[in-house]
């Protein structure tokens, strides 16, 4: 079994693994389906490791996308040279995104607008900066949590930021994160259908910029999709990592699982219920109860409930009676991102043995800006 420690015992519970072939063999399989590295502008969301971005420096991935300021710092400190914050900036966080340019001034930081407010905000910032501002609008093609609508007003969004002299309009954002079809060929069509809707945009700024406008589509389960599409980049996020939610729903997908957080048993309060140290702390719980992890060195259980520290499991009279007080499980996530960010280290497992720890640099809200 490809997850099993050979020495468990040196490893605390519950914690976060990372398996580095597994790792390493996600992001190779993201270029092969990118057709070349220049392609790929992948969300770090999803691990928040500089040692993640390392390796995909090391595949020629030079473009990020993240959504934090301390997600870009963690970028930029790595070695990263091109980042995307694909969130819109407001508050203080415009000053902070000044910060890090004067502090990385060798690379490139772009961020969202979706909206004719908020351009005019980050432009009167960018003039008393005296800098300019690189942006993507940001477009809703379906997804109804960010993004300018694809209606009419959405050209004149796109007219309005090419007249504000301390903005600069570099590409267009189109993430389409609702399309999750469990089926290629059903969720290729409505990908292509809502792409559709964002034609009006695209021929605008073509007739403008030409080539020189970047168009980033997509996330991980459109990845694929995208993929087959000329003139576009490509931004996966989940395949690095993969996860249970992802893996039984894309099964066209070739990416392996490989984070896992292993756990143990800590008591057997009555006959039939086992109970581990996987609480909601060290797994992501936003999903229904069913859907938060699945033990792969346990085949019959149900997971009954769960609190901050504890993972109470139901299960036969037979298994209950074969598991005892400190085994070890070991649980995929049902959705690897927020799992892995209630995490401060991941150890990291080469042919079964614990070989280094890696820092979650970025769980944290704030590193130095």
């Amino acid at each position: 079994m490809w997850y099993q420690l050979k020495h468990p015992e040196k490893v605390i519970s519950p914690s976060l693994l990372f398996y580095k072939d597994r790792i390493q063999s996600n992001i190779s399989s993201m270029v092969n389906m990118a057709g070349h590295a220049d392609r790929l502008v992948p969300h770090v969301k999803t691990h928040k490791t500089k040692e993640l971005i390392g390796f995909q420096l090391e595949k020629n991935i030079t473009r990020f996308k993240c959504a934090t300021i301390a997600e870009a710092e963690m970028v930029a400190s790595a070695g990263g040279k091109w980042i995307l914050l694909a969130y819109q900036m407001v508050g203080p966080n415009i000053g902070r995104l000044f910060q890090l340019k004067n502090l990385y001034p060798d690379v490139s930081f772009s961020s969202l607008i979706d909206n004719q407010f908020s351009a005019d905000d980050l432009n009167a910032h960018s003039l008393a900066e005296n800098i300019i501002s690189s942006v993507f609008i940001d477009v809703n093609n379906g997804m109804n949590r960010s993004g300018h609508a694809t209606d009419t007003d959405l050209l004149s969004l796109y007219r309005h930021i090419n007249t504000l002299p301390n903005l600069k309009l570099t590409g267009i954002h189109i993430y389409d994160g609702h399309i999750r079809n469990a089926g290629f060929a059903e969720r290729k069509v409505v990908s292509e259908l809502a792409y559709e809707t964002v034609y009006p945009l695209l021929d605008l700024a073509k007739q403008d910029g030409g080539d020189d406008i970047m168009i980033i589509v997509g996330g991980s389960p459109t990845f694929n999709v995208h993929a087959q599409r000329e003139g576009v980049y490509l931004s996966p996020g989940t395949n690095v990592l993969w996860d249970w939610g992802y893996g039984d729903r894309f099964q066209d997908q070739p990416f392996l699982q490989a984070a896992l957080v292993i756990t143990r048993v800590i008591s057997k309060p009555t006959t039939g219920i086992v109970t581990i140290d996987l609480g909601h702390k060290a797994v992501s719980a936003e999903n229904p109860i069913e859907n938060r992890f699945k033990i792969l060195n346990l085949a019959e259980y149900t997971l009954a409930s769960q609190s901050e520290e504890h993972g109470v499991l139901q299960v036969s009279e037979e298994v209950w009676n074969k598991v005892q007080i400190g085994d070890v499980f070991y649980a995929v996530p049902y959705h690897v991102c927020p799992t892995v960010a209630l995490h401060d280290y991941a150890s990291v497992i080469e042919d079964g043995e614990v070989t280094e720890e890696w820092k979650i640099v970025a769980r944290n809200r704030r590193i130095t800006v």
